[in-house]
């Protein structure tokens, strides 16, 4: 991290590159902290969306139910590990460009203003098609708990929600352009799109899809249960206000951004993150204390889940390794012709920056290698595990795999 940190925005340095004698400083360069947070969380969820695929994998290939039941519960419990993760992403990664800016302006123009703008649409769909799998896969787990039908109601209304924040998150801020249109226009600024895609709104947009997140997550907790303390009608009215309060303050301040000029704008991301918090810990807490003594209408039914579900589950860790791929090459190409930043210049005669089209076909071409790769020894660890599993069944041995039919995450 501190060399990739270095490479974007060295320290420790003079303007030609001669060591200043100060390690730390070489080494605590602008972007290291965030950088750090960034990649941690994203480590955390690669390595869960390893895992969620070889869930689906084996539940797919599993001859038994015991086997079902215990991948299916392997993949609900790494998704709760991944999303954790996945939850602060965007505010780590708001921190990481903010302080990209901070190092050099011109720098964060050309990431999200410039060359590279369009690859962030594409992050921005693709993190968006993150939090809809996510909300997906909760629906699709309803089938699991007896009871869980009640809710499905809700569904619709929540997924409109989704929808409208998901379209708010990829408007662009520009549109691409030739030469002549620019010229036309007299700037890189369209006269309607241009007011739009600001990034009070698109953190409003993104603080929006947790909340909903967190909403789902909810339902799934309440599916099997009926609650039997006194106060339910003011708990359910308590963190019906959160989220409503939540999510106007969260609103307000979103358009109270178009107003602002953009220094000013970026301040705004501070409180719609602090409200978030407050209604997510607010109300998962609310929440785990109405259950408590609840009344459980029957056992998680582990195994029960659609194929659809399932199919869902890969198709987020597919994503999550893409988004990585995707913004580890945009964190790369900031760079343009440097080797390191203003310090080392990339004079090969073959350098150049690709553009969007080669670049989605070459993150693409990586993420199918990886996942063929993966899936090969996905194959080949089965194949030396199945005759220890045949004699394990053939002993009877095999429930100590499955969880307790009531077992949750």
């Amino acid at each position: 991290n501190s060399w990739s940190a270095f490479m974007m925005a060295p320290a420790g340095v003079d303007a030609k590159g001669r060591f200043l004698g100060n390690g730390w400083h070489l080494l605590h360069s602008a972007l290291w902290n965030p950088l750090n947070v960034h990649r941690f969380l994203a480590d955390i969820m690669s390595g869960g969306a390893v895992v969620l695929a070889y869930a689906c994998y084996r539940f797919f290939t599993s001859k038994t139910d015991e086997e079902r039941a215990y991948f299916d519960w392997v993949g609900y419990v790494f998704l709760f590990v991944t999303v954790c993760a996945l939850l602060p992403m965007p505010f780590a990664g708001y921190w990481l460009m903010r302080s990209v800016y901070a190092f050099s302006q011109s720098m964060g123009v050309t990431m999200m203003g410039g060359l590279l703008t369009w690859l962030f649409v594409v992050q921005a769909l693709l993190i968006g098609a993150l939090f809809l799998g996510v909300n997906y896969y909760l629906w699709q787990s309803m089938a699991r708990l007896r009871g869980g039908e009640r809710y499905q109601p809700y569904y619709q209304s929540l997924l409109g929600v989704l929808i409208l924040a998901l379209f708010i998150w990829l408007t662009p801020h520009t549109v691409m352009m030739s030469g002549s249109e620019v010229k036309a226009m007299g700037g890189s600024s369209h006269p309607v799109v241009g007011n739009y895609g600001v990034m009070s709104a698109k953190n409003g947009a993104v603080n929006i899809l947790i909340l909903v997140t967190t909403l789902s997550f909810i339902y799934y907790r309440r599916a099997n249960r009926t609650m039997v303390v006194s106060w339910v009608k003011k708990g359910n009215f308590l963190i019906g206000a959160l989220f409503l309060i939540g999510a106007l303050n969260i609103i307000c301040l979103s358009v109270y951004g178009f107003y602002l000029p953009a220094k000013l704008r970026v301040g705004l991301s501070s409180p719609q993150a602090v409200t978030t918090f407050t209604v997510l810990v607010g109300a998962l807490v609310i929440n785990r204390m109405m259950l408590k003594g609840a009344l459980v209408r029957g056992p998680v039914q582990w195994g029960k889940i659609s194929v659809r579900g399932m199919v869902g589950l890969f198709g987020l860790a597919a994503a999550f390794s893409w988004v990585m791929g995707l913004m580890g090459y945009i964190r790369s190409s900031g760079r343009l012709a440097w080797h390191v930043s203003e310090v080392m210049a990339d004079v090969s005669p073959w350098a150049f920056t690709p553009d969007l089209a080669f670049a989605a076909k070459m993150v693409t071409l990586n993420m199918v290698v990886f996942w063929g790769a993966v899936f090969a020894l996905f194959w080949m660890c089965q194949r030396d595990q199945l005759p220890v599993m045949g004699e394990d069944l053939a002993e009877g041995n095999a429930t100590v795999l499955a969880p307790s039919s009531s077992q949750e995450a």
